[in-house]
């Protein structure tokens, strides 16, 4: 039988009060705690903080306080992966970012899902997977929703939901977010 842990991570409804989760939650509200509260800055203490909250890293994570998520574990990201101030990751669901991604202020990636039941969403959730590729950069205030692919090469202008997938250099922009051009077409 899985665990709730083993079912969030694979999209399957499970329950957010469990006590692993729970506890896990705790763990990294702690580690954002000291990174968005008592550090505020890059610092060499902060990059610790980083590390731990984020252990699924590659080099030059670099993440502008203050930054929000609840478990950290499940944000795997290339390297040279920049956020900007008040993004949010709400990673129950794995979160795939690629190298040289760049999040503009108030980014917000959505794992979290909820049933459309009524009687269903009173005790359970779920939660998809967000996949981001290489060499993108997602615009200020926008929204990626649960369960989304964004090819590699991608510009999301600011204030898009992108609701849908995004194919490779493309330029997608608005709400919901559309493919207005491909980037690689002279």
């Amino acid at each position: 039988m899985k665990t709730e842990k083993e079912k969030m991570i694979a999209g399957e409804y499970y329950l957010a009060g469990d006590p692993v989760l729970v506890k896990d939650r705790r763990k990294s509200k702690n580690l954002l705690h000291r990174l968005n509260v008592v550090e505020y800055r890059i610092t060499k203490k902060a990059r610790e903080i980083l590390k731990e909250l984020i252990p699924n890293a590659g080099a030059n994570l670099y993440i502008e306080p203050p930054f929000f998520c609840d478990y950290g574990y499940n944000i795997s990201c290339g390297e040279n992966v920049y956020f900007n101030v008040n993004c949010v990751v709400l990673d129950c669901a794995n979160v795939t970012i690629g190298s040289n991604v760049f999040f503009a202020p108030g980014v917000q990636l959505y794992t979290a899902t909820h049933p459309l039941d009524a009687e269903l969403r009173k005790t359970l959730e779920n939660a998809l997977p967000i996949t981001i590729g290489d060499d993108c950069w997602i615009g200020g205030n926008s929204v990626i929703c649960p369960g989304i692919t964004i090819g590699n090469g991608c510009v999301i202008g600011a204030g898009s939901v992108v609701t849908k997938d995004i194919p490779d250099n493309s330029l997608a922009v608005g709400n919901p977010a559309k493919v207005i051009r491909q980037l690689n077409q002279q």
